[in-house]
């Protein structure tokens, strides 16, 4: 099948209206990364979206939409659970290349395509590993050793938190990429924050100029260090969450 990407343009009227700005350099980049997609969509399963437009609004756009938080500036540590086809770590990474992104999936198809992208990008400073957010958060080299830790994975957000505030230094953050329906999810994951060492510091409301769409940034600011009990093995963050 011939695939058709014709260009790039929604994300830059969108991008513009927004407020994120990007370079021409960084708009070649991200065609060449929708044609990478495209392509390897068709041999391993990276997204329902394909869209030309829907892509640039419901994966790049809303990849980008951190970057409106301020604190995605200069060289951040940051890590990228359940990235998926690398989002919204790639997208990250374009816009300021000073990042430090490890990219964090559990199918190895994803990380072996994600290699891929780093090296056909020529993005240097991201890591693509594969492994479960519950057996690496244990690990010394990467618990509470980033600035930021953030997910668009659809866990809900109890469940989410205890899988990535772990991951984060205290005075840092984890931000949860949630739809418009956050606060009920804010609501029943009260305890699991502040079990984990969180406290829910800001919530951003984020809309799509030319769309319906309203999403929501969920600003978790890590106050201690998180209990050595956390996260939970066997599969119970999501079974049993933290209440």
């Amino acid at each position: 099948m011939r695939l058709k990407v014709t260009n790039i343009e929604v994300l830059r009227r969108t991008a513009g209206e927004m407020g994120i700005g990007l370079s021409e350099e960084n708009f070649k980049t991200f065609l060449k990364y929708k044609k990478m997609i495209l392509e390897w969509n068709q041999r391993i399963n990276l997204t329902t979206i394909t869209d030309n437009d829907e892509m640039d609004i419901k994966h790049f756009a809303d990849s980008l939409s951190p970057t409106l938080t301020g604190v995605f500036d200069g060289s951040k540590k940051i890590i990228d659970i359940g990235t998926g086809a690398g989002f919204p770590g790639i997208p990250l990474k374009i816009w300021n290349p000073e990042l430090q992104v490890t990219l964090m999936d559990s199918l190895n198809k994803r990380i072996s395509f994600l290699n891929l992208v780093i090296a056909e990008l020529s993005l240097n400073g991201i890591t693509a590993i594969h492994g479960r957010a519950e057996e690496l958060a244990l690990k010394h080299e990467y618990r509470e050793t980033f600035d930021i830790c953030i997910s668009r994975a659809v866990a809900s957000l109890d469940t989410l938190s205890e899988y990535c505030i772990p991951f984060v230094k205290p005075g840092g953050w984890f931000i949860a990429m949630k739809g418009p329906s956050a606060m009920d999810e804010i609501k029943l994951a009260g305890k699991a924050i502040s079990t984990l060492g969180g406290t829910v510091e800001d919530v951003i409301e984020v809309k799509f100029p030319g769309t319906d769409i309203e999403h929501t940034l969920v600003m978790i600011k890590k106050l201690t260090k998180t209990s050595s009990k956390y996260p939970r093995g066997g599969g119970k963050p999501r079974k049993s969450p933290i209440k």
